[in-house]
């Protein structure tokens, strides 16, 4: 038996997908496919808080320089101004990579809901329901290569005849894809 897939609540082997305490014989599984939702505002608001707050210092910085020259103040005080502006514009370095971490790590978990479905015992199940766009493309994809190397229907051994198994997109008619 090969595992292709494991982590605390998702297995997918050679002859199973199991999903939190259920478990589908992937013989059983006649057609699989996913589909995705709408946006989560939720994701998009925190990707602009984040541009915000990289942006935020380097215009205070930029406004603190203006501000500098437009004052015509002494030399020191401009210089002073302008020292305090630009330790402020840099401050944003060891920010920014904190803050771009966390962007992309917003950028691979994706910003829908993802579902995958099947028809198990002829009635669609929905298998798996996450808003993590990795984990759910790293699934999808041990799925396909799990039915790819399965006998296709109940019983079903080489040369038998059966439906094939199918691996879709997403809508309502599937159709074979390489990635989710």
């Amino acid at each position: 038996m090969t595992t292709y897939y494991d982590d605390r609540s998702v297995r997918v082997t050679s002859t199973t997908l199991r999903v939190d305490e259920q478990s589908y014989p992937l013989a059983e599984l006649t057609m699989v496919w996913h589909r995705r939702g709408s946006r989560s505002w939720r994701v998009l608001a925190g990707r602009g808080a984040i541009g915000a707050a990289l942006a935020g210092p380097l215009v205070a910085a930029l406004l603190g320089i203006a501000l500098a020259v437009w004052l015509h103040r002494s030399l020191t005080v401009t210089i002073a101004i302008v020292g305090a502006s630009v330790l402020v514009g840099l401050a944003v370095g060891p920010l920014a990579d904190v803050l771009f971490e966390h962007l992309d790590r917003s950028y691979v978990r994706g910003s829908r809901e993802l579902e995958m479905w099947a028809t198990w015992r002829g009635q669609p199940v929905r298998l798996l329901h996450t808003g993590d766009a990795l984990r759910f493309g790293q699934i999808y994809r041990a799925v396909q290569r799990a039915m790819e190397r399965v006998p296709s229907g109940p019983g079903a051994g080489p040369g038998a005849g059966a439906a094939q198994n199918v691996i879709g997109s997403s809508g309502t008619r599937p159709s074979p894809r390489s990635r989710p």
